[in-house]
């Protein structure tokens, strides 16, 4: 049975078997993790992404694509796209709910038992954080209770202490 780790540091050198990605709609790269696995990875993500936008458009907010992960420690990388928040009445929650649901469906098919998440929309596109770690959490946990055996380790891996502080928090209660 997987467990589910909450850990402060740098998602480009985690080693699993996939690392998502908060990705914009155009897959073109952007900043924060976006920019920080772009980096690391080097110029095949943005070949595979340059492919996926060329023959579908880009990956739409709540979705999730894949690709390989260049100089990256994983064998691939999960691209999802999480949404901007708009004050919460914008179906926001549903669809990072969605995100964690698609890159889940993604690492379960591709047989990923080990796979890094960062904390989606939580930087550029303003998600609270302590909103947002509830639904990742809840999310990751329906993940590892629905199918026990896909998965090894689910982590969430935070940037900061704060941040970390925060899920900490928010687990622990949904645990209580």
């Amino acid at each position: 049975m997987g467990v589910l780790k909450l850990i402060c540091g740098d998602i480009t050198r985690q080693e699993v078997d996939a690392i998502v990605n908060a990705a914009n709609e155009s897959l073109a790269g952007g900043g924060g993790v976006d920019g920080a696995i772009h980096r690391a990875g080097g110029p095949q993500i943005m070949a595979e992404c340059d492919r996926i936008r060329a023959e579908h458009g880009g990956c739409a907010t709540g979705s999730a694509v894949v690709t390989g992960a260049g100089r990256l420690k994983a064998q691939a990388v999960i691209h999802t796209v999480g949404p901007r928040w708009r004050g919460g009445g914008a179906g926001e929650r549903e669809l990072l709910e969605s995100c964690y649901r698609s890159c889940l469906a993604i690492a379960r098919e591709r047989a990923f038992a080990t796979v890094a998440f960062p904390s989606i929309s939580t930087g550029v596109y303003g998600y609270p954080v302590e909103d947002a770690a509830r639904v990742a959490i809840t999310a990751l946990l329906e993940g590892l209770d629905v199918e026990p055996q896909a998965f090894d380790e689910l982590r969430m891996v935070l940037f900061s202490s704060d941040d970390l502080e925060v899920y900490r928090r928010v687990y622990l209660t949904l645990i209580g």
